[in-house]
């Protein structure tokens, strides 16, 4: 059960109610995971519903790789909610199965595609650092320029924050998302350890 009221439909008032018909007549369709929160603050959730939608389905990079970047912040926060929603998601956009579930174990993944293995290492980098390396930085500069660096570690950011509210405030899992992640040792709230995605396995050679 969630530690905070999560508003219905029909106990909205008339700003909350501007919100989620904005929210529900764009691309995310339903209003899910954290707005369920936020929209006890109509003006914050406003500005969230706006951030969330420009980084989610309008930057330079293309889904796959944006859906990937989701799903590691979800498995470094233990974000349940965060991880079940976009798991899908992801298989819908094309991350093989091998990946995800090597993200899911923090097990380290091996690469086919050259763009998921450098979002996959700047990725990690910032959850695991707050910083990236040189070699991390200057491989996914040389690949998607400046833009897409930029909303990549936007994008890392925004979904943290995602994380942190979901778990804050135990928001509940979306019925019939079944797609869990496995606990990590010493987990439990207030002994809450965050996950450590391994680096990436070298290719063979």
């Amino acid at each position: 059960m969630a530690r905070i009221p999560l508003l219905s439909e029909d106990s909205l008032s008339p700003e909350q109610r501007r919100v989620y018909n904005k929210v529900v007549s764009g691309p995310r369709g339903e209003v899910v995971g954290p707005l369920r929160a936020a929209l006890h603050s109509p003006e914050l959730a406003d500005h969230w519903q706006g951030f969330g939608e420009q980084l989610r389905y309008h930057t330079s990079l293309p889904h796959k790789l944006t859906e990937l970047a989701i799903i590691m912040v979800g498995r470094h926060w233990n974000s349940q909610v965060e991880w079940a929603i976009h798991a899908d998601i992801a298989r819908r956009a094309g991350l093989s199965e091998a990946l995800m579930e090597a993200i899911r174990t923090c097990a380290p993944p091996t690469f086919e595609d050259p763009d998921e293995a450098i979002v996959y290492e700047y990725t990690r980098e910032t959850l695991q650092h707050g910083d990236v390396s040189e070699a991390a930085y200057q491989a996914a500069h040389d690949r998607f320029d400046a833009v897409g660096i930029v909303e990549l570690t936007a994008l890392v950011g925004y979904y943290s924050l995602v994380a942190m509210t979901l778990n804050s405030h135990d928001v509940p899992v979306p019925r019939g998302l079944d797609d869990l992640l496995p606990p990590v040792a010493g987990m439990g709230r207030g002994n809450r350890l965050l996950a450590k995605l391994a680096p990436a396995r070298a290719e063979p050679s």
